[in-house]
Order: structure tokens, then C-alpha cells, then sequence
């Protein structure tokens, strides 16, 4: 089991592996997230739509393979996931497939934390480098990448999120 705590400006922040009684706290993190992030690249109707399938999708994760869910808590409120997953296109490599953090979270450190126990439990499983997509307008995911090590690798690639709208993402990488 990941288990990892630090005190960060005198609060307490837990990183565990999540567990199926987990489902709600994941979707609610990951729904709050996007609905800040990505929402607005969208239509109010479609939007509205991938918040409420993103509070509901995290209770099959956990229990359908071999992926590594993380959850990360600040004072015991759980505001910030991982999933991490073996790579489809890089083989021998892991990817970051979803890191979200709650806003009512940012800034706080709770998301360097995770990250931090993310890539450390993703060394451990033998991965020498990590690699995870990001939109490239998200200027704060962005910036939070690099402040974690990480650099673009410099591919693109456009994901329809299924409103027939593609949008740009970046490839950023880092060795585990």
C-alpha cells in the first residue's frame, strides 16, 4: 500500500493508494477540476454532460486493473488523484492518465505532494520515466508540470472530447 504523509505550512497532507469507497471523493475531485480547467473550451450543455460522467466514472477504476490510483488529502478532506497506468504508446514507460486537483486545493501543496508520492510509488513499480498529456491553453497545468520536473517532449497531438471540437494537447515527460 502508497502511503505517504508530509506537513506542509503546518497542515497535514495524506497520500494513499485509493480504495472502492473512494468513488465519490475521486469523481467529485476530478468533476470540480475539470469543470474549472476544461469547461470552457466547451458548450454549457456539453460541459455540463462530461461533469456529471466524471463524477461517476472512478468506482470501476478502482477496481478494473492493474492501474494505481492515488489520493491525496489535505487535513483529511481528499482534494487531489493520480492515475497512473502502464503506457499504450511508450513502451516500457508509465503515463500520468488523469492528475486533477479540487480548486478549493490549489495552491495549498497538496497536488507537488501527491505528484511527489505519485512518481516516487511509479519508481518503486520500475518505471524509469513517466509521461503525461495536458491541453496546451491550460497555462496552470502547465506551469505545474514544470515546476514538477517535467519538459516537453516537444509531440502534439488534438483530442476530441466527443463534441467534435479537437483540442491541442502536449506531451510532457520526466525520468520517474
Amino acid at each position: 500500500m502508497v502511503r505517504g504523509a508530509a506537513r506542509y505550512a503546518h497542515r497535514m497532507i495524506e497520500v494513499r493508494r485509493a480504495v472502492p469507497q473512494d468513488g465519490d471523493a475521486l469523481g467529485e475531485i476530478h468533476a470540480a477540476a475539470w469543470a474549472a480547467a476544461y469547461a470552457p473550451f466547451f458548450s454549457p450543455e456539453f460541459a455540463a454532460d462530461g461533469v456529471r460522467d466524471r463524477r461517476g466514472r472512478w468506482h470501476a477504476r478502482i477496481t478494473d486493473g492493474p492501474e494505481t490510483i492515488l489520493l491525496a488529502a489535505l487535513d483529511g478532506r481528499p482534494l487531489a488523484m493520480s492515475y497512473a497506468v502502464p503506457s499504450a504508446s511508450r513502451r516500457g514507460l508509465a503515463e500520468i492518465y488523469s492528475f486533477y486537483g479540487h480548486p478549493d486545493g490549489w495552491g495549498s501543496g497538496v497536488a507537488a505532494v501527491l505528484m511527489a508520492e505519485t512518481l516516487r510509488h511509479l519508481r518503486n513499480a520500475g518505471f524509469p520515466q513517466v509521461h503525461l498529456w495536458t491541453l496546451r491553453d491550460t497555462p496552470r497545468s502547465r506551469r505545474f508540470y514544470a515546476k514538477c520536473g517535467f519538459s516537453e517532449s516537444g509531440r502534439e497531438r488534438a483530442l476530441d472530447f466527443g463534441d467534435g471540437n479537437p483540442l491541442a494537447q502536449l506531451e510532457y515527460e520526466r525520468p520517474c
